[in-house]
């Protein structure tokens, strides 16, 4: 378990003492809001209030965990969540002096992802609801992705135009404000993450994946190798990277096959011919999408792979070249964090937008319910 209190690159807590009148709690706007995330193999905690500012952030990584198993085990995860989720609520509020009663809402990620996780921090919102009289938020963790570049950045309007890219989605959705979302494009199979994992798995790189392939790729040559670029020029904004996957698997069972093994060399070469591959399928259909979506929207990526320095800067171009804004969280904030969770909750409480305390936790959730099935999507029956 790696437990991490504050990442550096985060909005610094105020002082609990500050412009605060003696023998008073801390002053802060409201709305203050507890964010639950429990929907894979991080435990996190965060309280945010309605001035962007992160006032606690608690999370316990599992990567140690799962690393012998090549990738996440639920229910390892979901037993790591219960061990630690009561902990991290008392330390949050502890670390700003609040009391569960202080705050106006409890927020927590009640779906898609594995079902374990996603009960236990449901759960344990639920019970914190019922106990301390508050209101429900129960928040849709491919929303909180969505809304998490408008924590930091508080000149970011609706409408905007949002790849969403991570370990289980890839998507291109037109933002619209909360709690609507237009998809224009998704993948058909992998999921960009995914493909990360996949490939690091198959060099033999470990888990998790993504920011070994991102460091090996930096030192790479990415012209020693020819992979197919997917849907690069098609007139759909879809995705797909299962292609792309096999080619590199073909391309380093040649290597075995001629020389025994693959030497550091050759695992840099190939990681940044997987890289720039991914990074030129990503631009041609985000810039098509750029011609589709709202004139004039900025362009925002979001999600766990959102922290590949690579990909950041070459979608940041993609709409330099369009004549766009380019938004991205900081790299804390792209992967699973409680605080995207806490402002995702702060968006909806300030519409009314609360959950009763019988609403379901759902392992598939798509954020465009009304748009048609395809399969990768995330959505219920689709291919996962």
């Amino acid at each position: 378990m790696t437990d991490t209190a504050t990442p550096a690159d985060r909005p610094a807590a105020p002082d609990p003492e500050a412009h605060t009148p003696e023998g008073a709690g801390p002053v802060v706007p409201r709305p203050i809001v507890l964010g639950i995330e429990t929907s894979c193999d991080e435990t996190a905690v965060a309280l945010v209030d309605g001035a962007r500012r992160v006032l606690a952030h608690k999370l316990v990584s599992q990567i140690e965990d799962h690393a012998a198993y090549g990738g996440v085990v639920p229910e390892i995860a979901a037993r790591a969540h219960i061990e630690h989720l009561d902990r991290l609520v008392k330390a949050a509020l502890d670390d700003v002096g609040l009391a569960l009663g202080d705050v106006d809402a409890v927020a927590a990620t009640a779906g898609p992802g594995l079902i374990g996780g996603v009960m236990v921090g449901l759960v344990t919102a639920k019970a914190l609801a019922l106990a301390a009289g508050k209101p429900l938020v129960a928040v849709n963790h491919l929303e909180a992705h969505a809304l998490s570049p408008r924590l930091t950045e508080p000149d970011l309007d609706f409408p905007y135009l949002l790849l969403l890219v991570s370990g289980g989605h890839c998507q291109i959705l037109v933002v619209e404000g909360v709690g609507r979302y237009r998809r224009l494009g998704s993948t058909i199979d992998d999921a960009v993450g995914e493909a990360f994992d996949k490939t690091a798995k198959l060099m033999g790189l470990g888990y998790p994946g993504g920011p070994a392939v991102e460091r090996l790729a930096a030192a790479g040559d990415p012209t020693r190798f020819d992979l197919p670029r997917p849907f690069v020029g098609d007139r759909s904004l879809n995705f797909s990277f299962s292609g792309l996957k096999s080619a590199l698997r073909r391309q380093g069972e040649r290597l075995l096959a001629e020389q025994g093994g693959l030497s550091d060399a050759d695992k840099a070469d190939l990681c940044a011919a997987f890289q720039a591959a991914v990074a030129d399928c990503l631009a041609d259909r985000v810039a098509r999408a750029l011609d589709r979506g709202p004139a004039g929207a900025a362009l925002v990526v979001a999600g766990g792979v959102a922290a590949n320095q690579a990909l950041r800067a070459r979608l940041a171009q993609v709409a330099a070249d369009a004549g766009r804004t380019f938004q991205a969280p900081p790299l804390w904030l792209c992967t699973d964090n409680g605080a995207m969770v806490a402002w995702a909750g702060v968006e909806r409480f300030r519409l009314g937008f609360t959950d009763p305390l019988d609403v379901p936790a759902r392992p598939r959730w798509p954020l465009d319910e009304a748009g048609a099935p395809v399969y990768g999507s995330g959505r219920k029956g689709a291919k996962a």
